[in-house]
């Protein structure tokens, strides 16, 4: 699989797009009103502590609470386990969740001051989530400070490789810290680790000195910019080339490269085209589609992507695809394409949380599994955690994807004015009523009969009906007034109603 990295920056953003193969599969866009915060540690004051929900809310000193579950709060804070029952492949939090734990509120008091990491964005009216185990990490390994364990990532699978890891990193693991061996570190030896190790602690003797010097709440470490973060996490060997439009940016990554991988140097480049960088590979169409329902696949199917406040559904649709031997083989072809283009979307549109696929249904069980084996190894480049469950009878996979950051769809748009998310609005009929239920009220209140209605010109024909029928009945009826005006500028699911005596607009004197 060829690699390639895009790095398109400007005064208002940073864009970072990843291509498998030519293929978009990740982007991430980075602004200066919307940084991220993952990564980033606080020193913070417990405000609240809930024994019902094992949970306490920390003051960071942003404007929403930081949210802390008892299942993220490290050793280090009385969350003790048995070392001889720990699965060293597993990461603490998982195994505090499983393990029987002292109540939150017996290790967390109002009012103390607690060492943070957020590890989720705030979404939606949520605030970030964060963890007290904090973690620093480096290219080849994450630093655990207040831990004793080697792990190694789940993503290197060869035994052998994963025993000469822990063996290198055993002699280099500080006293009183734990080791994450990252993916990155396969194949690397131990003059790789023994430098990545000697950086990251002397990260955390300083950021450990600025945390005893300072006044909760108080930001306590930045996580690097989201140009030299994704440099440290992706930029490894398998990588071609990564290409960068800006000047600044291309020397912080080729300071970062000899310092760390000058393997590597070598295969950074500032881009000089006359083209924008991004219409160069052409990727600005399919950065604009990321936003829409309907994605279309080869042959005619298509998928249509819903994404709600509890989970996201991925429907799967023949379309114009008819196939050209029997309805089985026709569905199961289907189903694969729309399972390969589902898992680029989940990837490429930052899906995280529950994510239901509902596939075209097949009698076939063994086509089944060979869809559900597919749809993981479509997966298999993803470094977001996620779990995918087998395909059930009625064509469903379930599956969750870890969900650190709103999706693109939330980052990059805004809800819709006029139908407040829902995706829908009003027929003119119904707005029609409305207006008519208004003048019911009026005619109630007894304090105006002279009107002036503004509607939009759509509205304003299902009202007037050619200038004979509801406008006229409520005249008729209630004995009133009105002169219908018709406003372009006024949105279809909006009225306004003035007293054309005063001219002051009444509308919400009797709009429920």
């Amino acid at each position: 699989m060829k690699k390639t990295i895009l790095i398109n920056s400007t005064d208002y953003e940073t864009r970072v797009a990843i291509l498998e193969d030519g293929k978009l599969v990740e982007f991430q866009v980075d602004r200066p009103d919307t940084e991220r915060m993952v990564g980033d540690i606080y020193k913070g004051v417990i405000r609240t502590v809930l024994p019902g929900m094992q949970a306490a809310f920390v003051d960071i000193g942003m404007e929403k609470a930081a949210y802390l579950h008892s299942s993220d709060i490290g050793k280090d804070y009385g969350q003790r386990y048995d070392s001889d029952d720990l699965d060293e492949e597993e990461a603490p939090a998982e195994i505090i969740r499983k393990k029987r734990r002292a109540g939150i509120e017996t290790v967390l008091k109002k009012n103390q001051e607690v060492l943070v990491q957020v590890i989720k964005e705030p979404i939606s009216t949520k605030g970030p989530r964060v963890a007290t185990e904090i973690s620093i990490p480096g290219r080849f390994i994450v630093l655990v400070p207040d831990d004793d364990h080697i792990r190694v990532s789940k993503r290197i699978p060869n035994w052998g490789e994963r025993k000469r890891l822990k063996k290198i990193a055993g002699p280099l693991r500080p006293e009183g810290f734990g080791l994450i061996i990252r993916t990155e570190a396969e194949g690397k030896q131990e003059s790789e680790f023994r430098a990545d190790v000697k950086r990251v602690l002397k990260l955390w003797a300083k950021l450990k000195r600025k945390a005893d010097n300072s006044k909760a709440p108080a930001l306590i470490h930045k996580e690097a910019e989201m140009t030299v973060s994704k440099i440290r996490d992706i930029f490894t060997d398998n990588v071609e080339r990564l290409l960068v439009d800006n000047k600044s940016d291309y020397k912080k990554i080729i300071a970062y490269a000899r310092s760390v991988a000058p393997e590597l140097r070598n295969r950074v480049q500032l881009y000089k085209g006359d083209q924008p960088l991004f219409d160069t590979y052409n990727l600005e169409p399919e950065i604009e589609k990321m936003l829409e329902r309907k994605v279309w696949i080869k042959k005619g199917a298509y998928l249509v992507i819903d994404q709600t406040e509890a989970m996201v559904t991925i429907d799967v649709n023949t379309g114009r695809f008819v196939g050209t031997t029997d309805q089985e083989t026709t569905i199961f072809r289907t189903n694969l394409l729309a399972a390969e283009e589902a898992a680029r979307q989940i990837r490429l549109r930052d899906i995280g949380g529950l994510i239901i696929c509902d596939f075209i249904d097949m009698y076939n069980r063994e086509n089944r599994r060979r869809l559900y084996e597919a749809f993981g190894n479509f997966f298999k480049h993803d470094r977001a955690k996620r779990a995918i469950s087998p395909v059930t009878d009625f064509g469903i996979i379930e599956m969750t994807r870890e969900r650190v950051r709103p999706s693109h769809l939330h980052a990059l748009s805004d809800l819709c004015p006029h139908c407040a998310g829902l995706g829908r609005v009003r027929s003119k009929d119904t707005m029609a009523t409305k207006v008519e239920r208004w003048f019911l009220r009026a005619k109630a209140d007894k304090k105006h009969t002279q009107f002036h209605l503004a509607v939009n010109p759509h509205l304003a024909e299902a009202i007037s009906d050619n200038g004979t029928s509801r406008v006229q009945r409520m005249m008729k009826i209630h004995g009133f007034q009105i002169n219908l005006v018709r406003d372009a500028t006024i949105p279809l699911q909006e009225y306004k109603v003035y007293n054309a005596v005063t001219n002051d607009e009444i509308t919400d004197d009797y709009r429920v």
